[in-house]
């Protein structure tokens, strides 16, 4: 299969983020070889272009891991190296909320230098379970938007490029009718077109009143974002979550297709792999290590598997310690053989 990229018009920095997002989707979709185009008189255009490609070239592989454990980010790297990964969760502050520590600089600077010496995939960022950008009562909306600001700008200012993945929020009784504009109002407000982040939208359970239990509802979140917000947003899928909504993986093809029809492949980043403790459509949201819960190997398999799923970060969310993590790598590197 054979495309085409069209870079007219565009700056160099239009260009280049235009092919990084065309490789991945050339990994999921099967296109063997494209061709580019410049048009006239973009010598420079056509410079960078290259040194790009020749610097990026995409395997049909996974970015794997887990989340980071460590006290600063040079460690968490090291520790996911040891466990046979190249991409890695995180939590800005604390999960349950709170204050973040204040970043420094130089630590930045060489958690920045670490990545890029491995050559790691894009990191996956996480936001505090407790964020509720829809809640009820105002003063814990206004603490959620004040955590999603700045565990955005911290972002942008120490690492940029990556996603920021957070759960939707529980509408708490108002229904998901009220609390979906509720979301993409704050998103209105407190994303900006310029920005390098990619905000991703995990699916949900459907425990007590969660927002995203199906594709429609992440699918009507998304489109209230204003369009020049649109290229900076995206899905994680987890797999306990969408298992636990319902979703049956034993038919893995239609889940995606279902994934394709309501939201688009496009807009899926990144995957929380996991096994759940519960049967399909049980809406608890309990993980299970891979292999030992209700999902199962095979369907686990199936989806590291599938090729509309290559290249793709997949990560670890399982009740594990690191030996654990280790062995799960190690399992999905031989799935993938």
């Amino acid at each position: 299969m054979e495309t085409s990229v069209d870079l007219r018009g565009m700056t160099q920095e239009e260009a280049i983020m235009t092919l990084d997002r065309f490789l991945d989707l050339q990994i999921r979709y099967g296109v063997d070889s494209f061709t580019v185009i410049h048009g006239k008189g973009t010598g420079v255009l056509r410079k960078a272009v290259k040194r790009y490609l020749d610097n990026n070239k995409r395997v049909k592989s996974h970015r794997l891991g887990a989340y980071g454990e460590g006290e600063d980010g040079v460690t968490i790297v090291k520790t996911t190296l040891e466990l046979g990964g190249d991409t890695f969760a995180f939590f800005l502050r604390s999960p349950r909320g709170g204050a973040a520590k204040p970043v420094v600089p130089e630590d930045a600077a060489a958690l920045r230098a670490i990545i890029e010496e491995h050559g790691f995939g894009t990191i996956v960022a996480h936001a505090p379970y407790t964020m509720n950008l829809c809640a009820v009562k105002e003063y814990v909306v206004e603490h959620a938007e004040d955590v999603f600001r700045g565990d955005l700008q911290n972002l942008e200012d120490y690492l940029p490029g990556q996603y920021m993945n957070f759960h939707p929020g529980s509408h708490v009784g108002q229904g998901a009718e009220v609390a979906i504009p509720r979301i993409a109002d704050a998103l209105n407000r407190l994303m900006d077109p310029g920005q390098t982040t990619t905000i991703l939208l995990e699916t949900m359970a459907g425990k007590g009143s969660e927002v995203g239990r199906t594709f429609e509802e992440l699918r009507d979140i998304l489109d209230l974002v204003k369009p020049d917000l649109q290229d900076r947003m995206g899905v994680c899928l987890d797999t306990c979550h969408v298992w636990d909504a319902g979703y049956d993986l034993s038919d893995l093809d239609a889940v995606l297709d279902e994934f394709d029809k309501v939201l688009g492949l496009h807009r899926l980043k990144a995957i929380h792999l996991n096994d759940s403790k519960n049967p399909c459509g049980a809406h608890k949201d309990r993980h299970e290590k891979l292999g030992q819960g209700f999902i199962g190997e095979e369907r686990l398999k199936a989806v590291v598997t599938h090729p509309k799923l290559q290249g793709l970060p997949f990560i670890l969310e399982t009740p594990n310690e690191l030996p654990g993590y280790r062995k799960e790598i190690e399992t999905i590197k031989r799935w993938l053989v």
